[in-house]
């Protein structure tokens, strides 16, 4: 009776750790996938003369769009890129891409929001991604039932990190 509990647990210790594999190996793909994705901006960048945006940058000015917002609700949307917010809303603000106004209630936070010259950029990231979306679809590399499959699986992946961030405080 002992050799069956122990290769039953042995069974499980295999396919926890082919769970990990798994696991790791999507993590790793998350993250080359983000780099991919500022490589790619950066490439139509280079493409359209666009030089005094980077990539990061211009991932702001998309996601921010037409909202007016703080710095803190840029990270705690998911804005944030994993670099310094602050330091690239800064630039943004410098180079005249995004206006930015003390917040009348809270001094120490600051709104901000797109210029027209902003907005540009964000056209622009826009439209390479909708370009990208004809195209998976069209070649029919990734089609709407895995893309939305995908979607549902890292949305619940985001929702059991969020929760251990808030369960350490």
């Amino acid at each position: 009776m002992e050799s069956v509990v122990s290769i039953q647990q042995g069974i499980g210790a295999a396919v926890r750790s082919e769970y990990l594999v798994r696991y790791l190996d999507n993590l790793a793909l998350l993250e080359r996938l983000h780099r991919l994705l500022l490589d790619l901006i950066k490439d139509e960048f280079e493409r359209l003369g666009i030089n005094d945006v980077n990539p990061v940058q211009a991932l702001l000015l998309f996601n921010i769009g037409e909202n007016e917002v703080t710095a803190g609700e840029l990270k705690s949307r998911g804005y944030y890129q994993g670099s310094n917010v602050s330091y690239n809303l800064k630039k943004l603000v410098d180079q005249g891409y995004m206006h930015h106004q003390r917040c009348p209630v809270d001094r120490r936070a600051v709104r901000v929001r797109l210029t027209k010259k902003g907005g540009i950029i964000r056209e622009q990231v826009a439209a390479l991604f909708a370009r990208h979306a004809e195209e998976l679809q069209a070649e029919g590399i990734v089609d709407y039932a895995r893309l939305d499959t995908v979607a549902r699986s890292l949305r619940q992946i985001e929702r059991f990190w969020g929760d251990r961030i808030r369960y350490i405080y």
